[in-house]
């Protein structure tokens, strides 16, 4: 479980932004406008890999849908439609 994000508020960062930026160095930084929550600031690399998982999570997803959906399936393979198509034609 990730600790909790330090938390600068607009002003402090419009002030301290050497700091902050140096913070989102390391990990993620809070901003907050009128004491709620604006932006985040990350390093390019974290939201890199960031993305990459999201990717990785929604590729998992994907195939697991697939996985089930070809489980759950009552389709019959190609030959057996024909034959059942055959089979209707020719009464």
């Amino acid at each position: 479980m990730q600790s909790k994000m330090k938390s600068y508020t607009l002003t402090q960062t419009r002030n301290q932004h050497g700091e902050v930026f140096d913070k989102a160095t390391v990990e993620p930084v809070l901003i907050t406008k009128q004491k709620r929550p604006s932006h985040v600031i990350l390093s390019a690399e974290a939201y890199r890999q960031l993305i990459a998982r999201l990717e990785e999570l929604e590729d998992l997803n994907l195939g697991s849908s697939a996985e089930t959906a070809l489980t759950q399936s009552s389709m019959v393979g190609s030959q057996d439609f024909t034959a059942t198509l055959e089979q209707l034609a020719n009464g």
